[in-house]
């Protein structure tokens, strides 16, 4: 009986805490037949706050004018030559225990033999299926063991072969970049799989809209003849003509340590540099009888035409009849990477297209919601270079997306930069060239790069203090003369049947249709 008293008790009590707790609930939000709340006590006005009064004075004092960073000059790598012909760059870096290493081969896509177009690409790929007496699987295994990462690949001017290893497992490993480098073993086996999957690779492309309107734009500036007129990975029907032979004659002929460069980056000294190329390198030598690599013909010369080389804009489209997007995109032919204007010409398309903020991104996406992002860019070549500007668009709004971005473009050639995208762009450009620099592999990429172009050691340090100086005027000058697009080439991906009408209603009559390849 003590017991359930003391249950019952309990209820009663708990029933009451419960219905106390509504009630007060209740009360504060204001149900029925609830009291109204006091009201806060309102502070008196203080007097500095009341009309005419002087504003109050911020205790942590006046915001703090940020000074302008000093430019970044970035490291310059000691240069010399082997007696094999080979060029040496080599910029020690000793605050952790790692290399990376780059040769670079003036043998890119624009030294592809005519009608194999991706053959460069192909050769560079063939390098670490097999060299010396470690067959593909042997060198993956023992790049992986060794902790170190071993890359192939081939850009419009030139090869390369890459390694980053710990200091400790240098040696090695750079024994096996020596043989992918100078003893191939062009196994026909490994041939076959490395050939398919380049095809395949190839029909893959074929549906990124993006890709298709890169090779399509490529082809039409520079026109299918010239060096540059191609992908470097090829076209479908050039693939099909490339055989193991052609990558044995293509090997033979271009890489040779004559036209070679070799970037290295890390703890190293250049003592210990040059033993280790004694060893890693032994077998690479010059031959004076055989035909030199990395020399271009005659038709680059003839083929490098001014940036306005076209008097009127030609419009093309590849027809994607089922596409939900389309990809829009305008190019023209602009300065090679040798040229003074080039690092400006970077600077100037941080404010057009080059970062989230710029004006075709702000433009596009920002104000008109037509596209998820758009950007532009310069190619830097050895010989010429190219403009570009894209963006993905709703297909119901690729007229109006088009005339949008073409506008803008004009605009901002006419107008030029403001002092604002002046400050941005200097900045922008600042901290871009700081983060190229900022690890070892990067660095050797970077500088790989530099050298694979044909620019000196110290291009990044000289156009550093070029970007860093430049004035609005100066930059305003070099987008007038450089980004106007009322001639070259205007590329969209897209479904023509709904395409046609809207580029009609903005002015574009002439329309031309090409394929994924700009057949």
């Amino acid at each position: 009986m003590k017991g359930a008293s003391m249950r019952w008790s309990r209820r009663i009590t708990n029933f009451l805490i419960r219905a106390t707790a509504a009630t007060v609930f209740v009360s504060a939000c204001g149900g029925p037949g609830a009291e109204p709340p006091p009201k806060a006590a309102v502070p008196p006005a203080d007097a500095s706050t009341e009309a005419g009064a002087p504003a109050a004075i911020d205790p942590l004092g006046s915001r703090p004018e940020v000074p302008m960073p000093a430019p970044y000059t970035p490291p310059v790598p000691v240069s010399y030559t082997r007696s094999n012909g080979m060029k040496v760059w080599l910029l020690e870096r000793h605050a952790l225990p790692i290399v990376s290493m780059q040769i670079v081969v003036a043998a890119g896509s624009g030294l592809d033999f005519a009608g194999k177009e991706g053959l460069a690409y192909a050769t560079a790929n063939m390098l670490d299926e097999g060299a010396g007496k470690r067959g593909a699987l042997d060198i993956a295994r023992d790049i992986d063991q060794l902790g170190a990462a071993l890359t192939t690949g081939a850009f419009v001017d030139y090869s390369f072969v890459e390694l980053t290893s710990l200091k400790k497992n240098l040696e090695p490993a750079a024994l096996i970049l020596g043989d992918v480098v100078t003893k191939p073993t062009f196994s026909l086996v490994e041939w076959k799989r490395v050939h398919d999957l380049w095809e395949n690779e190839l029909r893959a492309r074929q549906s990124n809209p993006h890709a298709v309107a890169s090779v399509v734009a490529q082809r039409l500036v520079f026109g299918p003849s010239h060096s540059y007129g191609h992908p470097t990975s090829g076209t479908k029907k050039s693939a099909a003509n490339v055989g193991l032979s052609d990558v044995m004659r293509f090997y033979k002929e271009m890489w040779r340590p004559e036209a070679a460069t070799c970037v290295v980056v890390g703890d190293i000294t250049q003592s210990e540099l040059d033993s280790l190329l004694d060893k890693a390198l032994p077998a690479w030598t010059s031959h004076p009888n055989e035909k030199s690599g990395g020399k271009r013909d005659k038709r680059d010369v003839q083929n490098v035409a001014p940036p306005n080389a076209s008097d009127r804009r030609r419009v093309v489209v590849v027809d994607r009849p089922d596409a939900p997007q389309s990809v829009i995109g305008v190019a023209r032919r602009s300065v090679s990477a040798s040229d003074a204007n080039a690092p400006l010409l970077a600077r100037v398309n941080g404010a057009l297209g080059g970062s989230f903020t710029s004006r075709l991104n702000q433009d596009l996406r920002e104000s008109r919601g037509y596209s998820y992002g758009a950007r532009s860019r310069f190619l830097f070549m050895a010989l010429q270079g190219m403009f570009a500007a894209e963006a993905a668009v709703q297909v119901e709004h690729t007229g109006d997306a088009l005339k949008a971005m073409l506008g803008d473009i004009e605009d901002f050639a006419h107008s030029g930069l403001t002092n604002e995208e002046e400050s941005k762009t200097r900045m922008l450009a600042r901290a871009e060239l700081v983060e190229a620099y900022e690890t070892v592999e990067a660095t050797a990429r970077r500088l790989g790069r530099i050298a694979g172009v044909g620019l000196p050691p110290e291009a990044d340090a000289l156009a550093s203090k070029l970007m860093y100086n430049a004035t609005k005027q100066d930059l305003s000058a070099l987008a007038n003369q450089y980004i106007d697009v009322t001639s070259g080439i205007v590329v969209i991906v897209g479904p023509r049947a709904k395409i046609e009408p809207q580029l009609k209603a903005i002015g574009i009559a002439s329309i031309d249709s090409v394929g994924p390849e700009g057949e």
